[in-house]
């Protein structure tokens, strides 16, 4: 064992607890049982078969109110996987559900049994005819696929708020539709084609001319069956009649029926009834979709309202106007949604009565945007508009970023609203729809109807389609509260249906909260006639039981997961996943929702039960020591949980007092140690890379993995022993070359200034020179400390640099220039926390500047360039996500190069200051998916602007990556 290796049981919750009753029972402490494991383990192979509990846990909570821990988790590369998980499950008489991003909200992506996650090896977006289709894998994201569709002036009909997360798999098996959707652009109606794997192995592309006369050979039950049904219900008008009033309105709960009026052979009705299937007819392995126009002239508004009924009452006018959303807000979700960045504050003062419609219209073109905001105004004329707080206009707007700040505030309804809920209360989320000329009336009864039954619900939706979410919190813990969400299921439903019949699943799909409910929607020949489908395809039951079809009347009561309270930065989280595709370990380890699934789980337990026990052994390696520290899990969250801040907590919680007090040490001391290493990396050149990665490897095996670095041949050479003189006199701005740039060089193969120099010159040649102080040696911004949790030695650093920084620039009279984005986001930002409360007042007149936004918006306009490269890409880094200059890492790109891309799959590297020498295998991770696109052709020049992000990606792409200031220097050199 590793001299310093951490103990788990540092970890372990401190408060004494009872054991919840949904707790995972000891005998489950060992993971996946034999056989079961075994014989997948030698099907698929050890790297497929995921068995530890903690496994197990992580991936049994979803952004649902359920919780079933599965048996097992496989990870399948290709549809011989798929296929060999179907016959397995057939013949071992077991059960399987596809899970992929997890972001359902009813249950749909958890199983009991084998759970197949098809996330990790199912990315990926063809473009087809100039952008009129795509291919599209179903682990990719649909703000991923409408990142590269957006090149074409094309997107995807389906727009859900969970865009950010949620993939094209689950798109598509819940019918989900989102903001403008409606009926006519979900993937019903765009779906061009599907493949998928049917429960017994056989693989349909229904866009292959011979598909009908292929399914016929292979599954001649299954193609007699399904035209049976088709017959049958084209005799019955009654029925027929019924299936198509159904669809009117947005509709998805039970299958879709009139995909055996709209399909006219075997493989036509499939496709239809593959779609809303919730993974129970089989696997989608790839769709092509039908796009969409991207019409990119828009003008919305934020119109509040006295009260839910009045706005619900204007919407019909919006729609008559041609608005492509009409989404509705309650008072209590618009209060809530001040928890989300860039939200006026004042919101949370608006009366509680208090209603908002976000209406938007888009155009193709100058006119056409003209024509609908005459429209819109002639629509506003004689409505009730209220502006109780300040921050109310109630005016229509081009401006990009009013709008943006409408809709983030209505995509984050759930995740909003979720998070301010009372501590350990569990969330339904619940989804419906009414004919649009009902819903003043529906909103009115639902009102009534939460307050019969004691709740204070949130309400927001699609107005303009007449569906309508709702919120509800409660304890289920609590046997009395249960009841109190049973007697609400229930009375909700009957209302629903009987006085308005409406859908009791608009857009989230049936679940297993509303399987209950089918034949209260659907009645008795309708429901009966899904049951048979089911057993026409899928005839042993193997595929997603009890999610779309249940008998068990109290079937949605089964499973309600409690909510134990943990860290007090992470227990608003309501796992909805939304941090997940931004998290550099998400195909390595675990993602932020994970690492907070598995907390909650050792809340649940109690003291030192094998379970907790098991958890807190893999925890360190699996949560901890494998989290990045980013944050983009942050930008990501919209009530902002900083996952990333909990587990640098968790370091320090691990640390022992010694180790704490040799990093003090080290801070105390940098300037030696400073030096220290730039003459290590200048050795490093003479002894050779074979050498140091042995020497290195054998320290990290005999103190502690992560503690010491491992040598990576792409770690560049030393910087110069010197930096560059500058005068104090006439300086614009004081430079703060970061430590990272004094001590490492550039690029082995770079010939020219270093970054140091780079910065000099150009801002001189701009007519702004700078500054760097005599004595920047042996300061830092501190983030080598606060990544790794060293409380003690981050506050030392800290407070010396907004110490050193406030008399530099002459108590904040000029700016301070930083060469690194994570090191300005360390100063500007980080080190507050650490200060003394002097040295706090201090920082509040410093003006911290990143070297990208000085370039850009205080050099470029006095630059002249005088040649540019070809071709650039650029690794945005997460420090500049969290600062906010990307696009000025672009306008300076932009200036240099002839053509500039940013990946489609850019992310955090993970390098993380040195976590990518402690770790090599979360950088090559979190790298891979954007490496892949970096190397699919040739570039010019590589180009970020934060040296060991510059490493990381080195690593990844066998490229060489440089500052982007570099590149303007170059550009504007006489």
């Amino acid at each position: 064992m590793p001299l310093l290796e951490p103990k788990p049981e540092a970890l372990r919750p401190g408060a004494a607890r009872s054991a919840s009753h949904d707790r995972v029972l000891d005998g489950r402490a060992a993971g996946t049982p034999e056989p079961l494991r075994g014989e997948l383990t030698e099907l698929l192979g050890p790297e497929k078969v995921l068995w530890k509990v903690s496994d197990l846990v992580k991936y049994a909570s979803d952004a649902s109110p359920y919780r079933f821990v599965p048996q097992v988790v496989v990870v399948p590369e290709d549809i011989d996987d798929i296929s060999a998980i179907l016959s397995y499950a057939h013949g071992k008489g077991r059960e399987v559900v596809f899970r992929a991003a997890g972001t359902s909200l009813n249950g749909q992506a958890q199983g009991e049994d084998i759970l197949v996650d098809v996330r990790h090896h199912w990315t990926g977006i063809e473009v087809l005819d100039d952008g009129a289709q795509a291919r599209i894998r179903p682990g990719t994201t649909v703000m991923r696929a409408n990142a590269t569709l957006a090149r074409y002036g094309r997107l995807l009909g389906p727009d859900p708020a969970s865009a950010i997360a949620c993939t094209i798999g689950g798109v598509v098996a819940n019918n989900a539709s989102g903001m403008t959707a409606g009926t006519t652009r979900n993937s019903y109606r765009t779906v061009s084609s599907l493949t998928f794997v049917l429960p017994s192995g056989t693989v349909v592309d229904t866009a292959d001319p011979a598909a009908d006369e292929l399914l016929a050979h292979a599954e001649p039950r299954l193609c007699e069956g399904l035209l049976a049904l088709k017959a049958e219900i084209e005799a019955d008008a009654e029925l027929t009649a019924r299936i198509r009033a159904k669809y009117e309105i947005k509709n998805t709960n039970g299958y879709r029926l009139d995909a055996f009026l709209d399909g006219s052979t075997p493989v036509q009705i499939l496709r239809g009834l593959m779609v809303g299937s919730e993974g129970t007819f089989g696997f989608i392995s790839e769709v092509v979709f039908d796009t969409l126009p991207l019409d990119r002239k828009v003008s919305s508004a934020l119109l509040f309202f006295p009260s839910l009924t009045a706005a619900a009452a204007a919407v019909p006018r919006f729609n008559e106007a041609g608005a492509i959303a009409v989404e509705l807000m309650d008072g209590n979700t618009l209060r809530a949604s001040v928890s989300v960045q860039g939200v006026p504050a004042d919101w949370a003062e608006l009366p509680k009565q208090t209603a908002a419609l976000l209406v938007e219209f888009r155009a193709p073109d100058e006119p056409g945007q003209e024509a609908y905001e005459r429209a819109a105004a002639a629509a506003v004329e004689g409505l009730d508009l209220v502006a109780p707080v300040a921050s109310v206009t109630n005016e229509f707007t081009r401006e990009a970023k009013a709008i943006s700040g409408y809709w983030k505030a209505r995509k984050a309804f759930v995740t909003a609203v979720g998070g301010s809920r009372p501590s350990g209360t569990t969330l339904i989320t619940e989804d419906f729809a009414v004919p649009p000329s009902l819903l003043a009336d529906a909103c009115e009864s639902l009102l009534r109807l939460q307050a019969e039954h004691g709740f204070e619900a949130a309400v927001a939706g699609h107005a303009a389609h007449g569906n309508l979410h709702f919120l509800l919190a409660f304890d289920a813990a609590k046997p009395s509260d249960v009841d109190r969400y049973a007697a609400f299921m229930d009375d909700f439903c009957r209302l629903t249906v009987e006085r308005f019949d409406g859908s009791l699943k608009a857009e989230h799909a049936t679940g297993r909260n509303i399987a209950p409910f089918l034949e209260l929607e659907w009645g008795p020949k309708a429901t009966e006639l899904m049951w048979r489908t089911k057993q026409v395809i899928d005839p042993d039951g193997v595929l997603a039981p009890r999610i779309v079809l249940d008998r068990d009347p109290k079937a949605h009561l089964r499973g309600l997961k409690t909510i134990p309270e943990v860290e007090l930065i992470a227990d608003p989280c309501i796992e909805c996943g939304f941090c997940e595709p931004t998290c550099p370990s998400e195909d390595l380890t675990t993602t932020p929702r994970q690492r907070i699934v598995l907390r909650r789980e050792m809340m649940r337990q109690p003291n030192d039960s094998p379970v907790e026990t098991a958890l807190l052994d893999a925890y360190g390696y699996d949560a901890v020591d494998t989290c990045a520290g980013d944050s983009t899990c942050k930008l990501a969250c919209p009530v902002g949980i900083d996952t990333g801040a909990m587990m640098k907590d968790f370091r320090h919680q691990r640390h022992s007092p010694r180790e704490e007090r040799i990093a003090a040490l080290t801070a105390k001391n940098f300037k030696a140690v400073e030096a220290s290493a730039r003459l290590a990396v200048a050795a490093a050149d003479r002894i050779g890379d074979r050498l140091l990665e042995t020497v290195t490897g054998l320290a990290r095996k005999a103190v502690r993995p992560d503690l010491v670095p491992e040598w990576l041949p792409e770690i560049p050479g030393a910087a110069a022993r010197k930096l560059p003189r500058t005068s104090r006199v006439g300086a614009s701005a004081v430079y703060y070359p970061a430590c990272v740039n004094r001590i490492f060089g550039g690029p082995d193969g770079h010939r020219g200034p270093s970054l140091p120099q780079a910065v000099v010159s150009v801002s001189a040649r701009a007519g702004k020179p700078v500054w760097i102080p005599e004595d920047v040696a042996g300061t830092c911004c501190a983030t080598i400390w606060h990544s790794k949790g060293y409380d003690e030695g981050n506050a030392v650093m800290a407070n010396r640099i907004v110490e050193a920084a406030w008399g530099w620039t002459a108590g904040g009279k000029l700016p301070l220039v930083v060469d690194a984005s994570s090191c300005t986001l360390g100063i500007a930002h980080e080190v507050v926390p650490y200060l003394t409360e002097d040295n706090r007042e201090l920082h509040r007149e410093l003006t911290v500047v990143d070297s990208l936004v000085w370039a850009a918006d205080e050099l470029l306009p006095e630059l002249t360039i005088l040649r540019r490269t070809g071709s650039a890409v650029l690794h945005p880094t997460c420090s500049m996500q969290h600062l906010g200059d990307v696009e000025q890492l672009r306008t300076v790109a932009e200036a240099c190069a002839e053509e500039v891309v940013v990946p489609d799959d850019a992310g955090c590297c993970a390098f993380a200051g040195d976590r990518g020498m402690l770790h090599k295998e979360l950088t090559a991770s979190a790298t891979a998916k954007e490496a892949a696109e970096v190397n699919s052709r040739e570039y010019d020049a590589y180009l970020s602007a934060n040296r060991m992000c510059e490493i990381g990606m080195d690593r990844a792409t066998g490229r060489e990556y440089h500052s982007v200031l570099i590149e303007l220097e170059r550009a504007t050199r006489p």
